[in-house]
């Protein structure tokens, strides 16, 4: 699975972030739970149209945004 697959970006759909198979559940509002302590189970629970693939590409993502902002001092 690739996030690549999960993650999309409209320009008119929440200011261009990045959603969840189109939906207008941002990346950034799946990790703000997370962060919050919350368990996948507990998101998908209160959210079910999300699946555990979802979660894990947000996980994903961040991941490669922070790799790709890394900066390297000489």
């Amino acid at each position: 699975m690739s996030y690549r697959d999960i993650i999309t970006i409209e320009p008119g759909k929440r200011g261009g972030k990045p959603c969840i198979r189109g939906m207008r559940i941002t990346v950034y509002d799946v990790l703000e739970y997370l962060a919050a302590g919350m368990s996948h189970q507990e998101i998908l629970e209160d959210f079910p149209y999300l699946t555990e693939d979802d979660i894990r590409a947000c996980l994903s993502y961040a991941a490669d945004r922070e790799k790709a902002s890394l900066v390297v001092k000489a």
